[in-house]
């Protein structure tokens, strides 16, 4: 013991496990301040919070990583397990548990880019909601009056579409609604505009333009703020963004994607000239089938007009062929009646002959008769019976012991087997015997036997 006591005084210090990992994570910390690490993302959770938590592994080693939620905003897509990445921390340590991890302040997939896997995340979210169903896509009015434009006010798309809309139409109404398209907040301004034009009355089409550029410049719409706005709005919604090799989401929402905006100019505007020509054409068309109907018609009439007086003869030959077999047929028609009615009073008679009321009044007559006679040969048996129940009543009542008790005899049992007591030898004294006389019966106690 004093041995131990002199190996504890030897030490400078003594730290509690507190103190020792707060050491190791000042050293840590400070030793770490900065790392980047390449990985793949397992075990990946999202709580209530808001924080990503999740392990960073490769082929043989592991450790935990947090993604604090104000940082984990600015992440274009959604994290999720096997993906491979490239981030950038600090490395610390969480006390309660010992164990060390990297806090994460950057982090992007390795090989595709972040934008790209945000983008089809996005896209395969909404598809499974149904966005981008062929059954909510609207048809394009033949001919608009006003058209909506959601675009920046300066560039040479509001130019291009206005030159296209002027050139082909010059009737039809532009409002313009302005907007950024790049930068922080031009979503949010590109769904307001297009809610905006859907609450003003008169506007046929909504045509959503920009020039082209990369999958940044165009991000404002692959954001899910917007592909929501176009689903929602009333009002048809033509999508022309970038050039004709650049797809966005919005062009997977719309009613209709153009190529560019130039060509959204012309899918919604017909051009007046052709339209005047089309007129023009079906005009002609139609004042020539109408002289060929009438000219038609004329023939039809004069061919009629020729046939008139035959068919004239025709009707008069009908009129007497008709008289003729009504002639002839009116015999016949008499005769068929008379038979029918003779038919029909044969079978009036076979029906009253038959007629349930005269059966079922001799059936009642009949059940009368058999009801009289059921009731004298009762009332017969009946006397019958009660003579001979008189008779044998009588000799019943001759043969009675009872008639013999009146008489001045009895009947004695002996008690308690009721015994018939025929001879005073079967008793003995003190026996108890019962004797039935004419009128009721006594108990006696026997005392003396006289053979």
């Amino acid at each position: 013991m004093a041995e131990n006591n002199s190996l504890l005084s030897d030490h400078k210090q003594i730290l509690t496990v507190s103190e020792l990992t707060l050491q190791v994570k000042k050293h840590l910390e400070k030793g770490f301040e900065e790392v980047w690490l390449e990985g793949e993302i397992s075990n990946f959770r999202s709580p209530s919070s808001g924080h990503y938590y999740f392990t960073l592994k490769d082929d043989t080693s592991q450790i935990r990583a947090v993604i604090f939620r104000f940082m984990g905003r600015y992440l274009k897509y959604q994290p999720q397990d096997g993906l491979q990445i490239m981030c950038r921390g600090r490395i610390s340590l969480y006390e309660p548990r010992g164990e060390y991890q990297i806090i994460l302040d950057y982090m992007e997939p390795k090989g595709v880019g972040a934008l790209q896997i945000a983008f089809d995340q996005l896209k395969e979210k909404l598809k499974k909601e149904g966005l981008f169903d062929p059954e909510h896509k609207r048809p394009l009015p033949f001919l608009p009056t006003t058209i909506g434009v959601v675009t920046s006010p300066t560039g040479a798309v509001i130019k291009d579409i206005i030159n296209v809309i002027g050139r082909r139409f010059p009737n039809v109404a532009l409002l313009i609604n302005p907007v950024k398209v790049q930068g922080e907040g031009s979503s949010q301004e590109i769904a307001t505009a297009i809610a905006t034009l859907n609450r003003i009355s008169g506007i046929d089409v909504i045509i959503l333009a920009r020039g082209g550029g990369s999958l940044e410049d165009l991000w404002s719409f692959n954001e899910e703020i917007v592909a929501r706005a176009i689903y929602l709005s009333t009002i048809p919604v033509v999508s022309a963004v970038g050039h004709e090799i650049d797809f966005t989401i919005a062009d997977f929402v719309a009613d209709l994607r153009a190529p560019t905006p130039s060509a959204a100019a012309e899918l919604v505007v017909r051009d007046k000239k052709e339209l005047a020509r089309l007129i023009v054409s079906l005009s002609d068309r139609l004042r020539n089938r109408i002289v060929q109907v009438i000219e038609t018609e004329k023939q039809q009439s004069v061919f009629l007009q020729k046939r008139l007086p035959d068919l004239r003869l025709r009707l008069g030959d009908l009129h007497l062929r008709a008289d003729d077999l009504k002639t002839r047929l009116a015999p016949r028609v008499l005769h068929l009646l008379r038979l029918r009615q003779e038919m029909l009073q044969g079978k009036r008679v076979r029906l009253l002959l038959r007629n349930p009321r005269l059966i079922i009044e001799d059936a009642f007559k009949r059940v009368t008769l058999s009801q009289k006679g059921l009731t004298n040969s009762i009332r017969l048996v009946f006397q019958q019976f009660r003579q001979r129940f008189e008779t044998y009543a009588g000799a019943l009542e001759g043969l009675s012991p009872l008639n013999v008790l009146k008489r001045g005899y009895s009947i004695t049992h002996l008690l308690p087997s009721y015994q018939i007591v025929k001879e005073s030898t079967v008793l003995s004294p003190g026996d108890r015997v019962n004797v039935i006389l004419g009128k009721g019966d006594i108990c006696c106690t026997v005392e003396k036997i006289n053979e």
